[in-house]
């Protein structure tokens, strides 16, 4: 898929503020500080389109982004660290949990998780709430121009074998790093796929 336009729709810190147009939704989520700003950037190909940040926890809305006229790339708040009080950390968690449950055009959520860590209790305790709410999701590795091919594929297989404890099969797994481009056409072409279904 060609991106040829990607525009800011806008901010909600409720659910019933989202468009909710009827146009599918394709959503970012991950712990704080795991390269989501930078990922949705290099889908994107506009540099500056979601805000990076040196601290982590600096997306506290959902943000719409319309891509092609055609769909929107949501970008979540991250959840876990973040340096903010425990009210509004529970505000997220409300606000998250809410869009994922109750948006009516959220069509695939991107988890990512950064590749040189091990399986973190907390991604896998949002994947289990996913599970259990059925929110069809795929696994995005970040940073995995951090590590040598040997150690990647090591840390992936580390993780597929944690969620074959209590999955019967896998998401769909994308290998990605923003300084390198890699994983983009993988992940927007699986957005076409979705779009042309």
């Amino acid at each position: 898929m060609n991106i040829s336009s990607a525009v800011f729709k806008c901010s909600s810190q409720k659910v019933s503020q989202i468009p909710g147009d009827g146009l599918p939704e394709f959503a970012f989520i991950g712990r704080s500080n795991v390269g989501k700003s930078s990922l949705i950037n290099m889908l994107t190909g506009r540099p500056a389109l979601a805000k990076v940040s040196g601290t982590p926890g600096k997306t506290r809305l959902v943000n719409h982004f319309l891509v092609n006229g055609q769909w929107y790339l949501v970008d979540l708040p991250g959840y876990g660290y973040a340096r903010v009080s425990k009210d509004q950390r529970e505000g997220f968690s409300k606000l998250i949990t809410g869009y994922i449950c109750k948006s009516p055009d959220l069509y695939f959520l991107f988890v990512l998780v950064d590749s040189r860590l091990e399986p973190q209790k907390i991604d896998m305790q949002f994947i289990t709430f996913l599970g259990e709410n059925g929110i069809p999701f795929g696994i995005v590795f970040t940073k995995t121009d951090k590590l040598t091919p040997g150690k990647l594929t090591s840390n992936v297989e580390a993780y597929k074998k944690k969620l074959l404890e209590s999955w019967e099969e896998l998401p769909p797994v994308f290998l990605t790093s923003s300084e390198k481009k890699q994983g983009r056409e993988e992940i927007l072409d699986f957005i076409g796929m979705c779009l042309a279904e």
